[in-house]
């Protein structure tokens, strides 16, 4: 399996197998802090070849560069089927509102698949002019 998309975005939505992504981002800048992102959607692709068909588990934790963990973990399964096809995709999309952040950093968004790690990327939160 392999991860294709992973990203931070203002609006996204899987309709019948196609993603539309809108707005994709690393970086929040705030005026001040402690501070609220009203809204953010994490989007994630992942291509499974065809002896990876089944049912697999998945799990979205967020790590500040402490360990601490910043929101809930997300845990859920995804059922991978591609009759006839070499390849599946399978599609995750996640939106989060209000968002609250402390201080400025890093929080690490890390994809486990079956209680591994798949792969990760950085949300970074910094102060800006205001």
């Amino acid at each position: 399996m392999k991860t294709e998309i992973f990203t931070f975005c203002d609006f996204a939505q899987e309709n019948g197998g196609k993603l539309t992504i809108v707005g994709t981002f690393d970086t929040i800048i705030a005026r001040n802090f402690p501070c609220v992102h009203p809204q953010l959607a994490v989007v994630i692709r992942i291509r499974f070849d065809m002896w990876e068909f089944n049912t697999h588990s998945f799990r979205i934790e967020t790590l500040d560069l402490n360990g601490e963990l910043n929101i809930e973990p997300i845990n859920g399964h995804v059922d991978v089927h591609g009759e006839g096809s070499a390849a599946a995709i399978a599609h995750l999309v996640f939106t989060f509102s209000n968002l609250h952040f402390a201080n400025q950093g890093v929080v690490n968004f890390v994809l486990y698949i079956d209680n591994k790690e798949l792969s990760s990327i950085p949300l970074h939160i910094r102060k800006g002019q205001g």
